[in-house]
């Protein structure tokens, strides 16, 4: 057998070999998480005078999904969701109502490989924040933006059990900041800061 054909069947070997290397490292990961939100309840002096009293939000534990794709071993981008969640806002201890939020947050990831198990990273990017049933106390006579643009930032690890199966720890802080609007005057009483420390404990998956 010539040289040039053995060279080209060697070639075509190690090809097919890559190729199934890195259809076995599938880029896809998910996790589900319980996540604890531990509002910042921070309002500026106008709002607090205006409504004769701190307004904060109730501190409250969600469900959480995220989706993690691998551009490489260590550069990933993660979509982290939830379904709209009701959001209790006090005046001091009284109760001034409710609104939901539904705050999908993009980030994008650097993860450690060196540790074995473990894998640590940390993250940056977006959150953006949908408000729905906006109108706060009866008479509806105060609501809240409609929206909310913010930065967050994440540092978390996975700790792999198996090649697929892992259970993850993940802190993110996420900007949300929403005005309080008296609705006959369509004016703003203030800026409400709820910007919460959002702690996470669940299962990683990686396909």
């Amino acid at each position: 057998m010539k040289k040039t054909t053995i060279s080209k069947l060697a070639l075509g070997l190690l090809a097919a070999l890559s190729f199934n290397a890195m259809a076995d490292e599938n880029p896809w990961m998910v996790r589900a998480r319980a996540t604890h939100l531990n509002w910042d309840n921070k309002n500026d002096s106008q709002l607090s005078n205006a409504v004769g009293a701190d307004v904060n939000a109730k501190n409250q534990t969600i469900p959480e999904v995220d989706v993690t794709y691998f551009f490489t071993k260590n550069i990933a981008a993660e979509l982290v969701l939830s379904y709209p969640q009701r959001v209790e806002v006090r005046a001091g201890q009284d109760t001034l109502g409710s609104v939901t939020a539904l705050p999908p947050t993009l980030l994008a990831q650097y993860h450690f490989t060196q540790f074995g198990p473990l894998k640590p990273y940390v993250g940056a990017g977006i959150n953006y924040t949908r408000f729905g049933s906006r109108d706060l106390g009866a008479g509806n006579l105060v609501s809240v933006e409609q929206s909310s643009f913010g930065y967050a930032a994440q540092v978390g690890a996975d700790y792999m059990l198996t090649k697929n199966w892992g259970i993850n720890l993940d802190v993110k802080y996420i900007q949300i900041k929403t005005d309080v609007v008296l609705n006959s005057a369509n004016a703003s009483l203030g800026q409400l800061d709820l910007s919460p420390i959002a702690t996470s404990v669940g299962v990683t998956y990686k396909f």
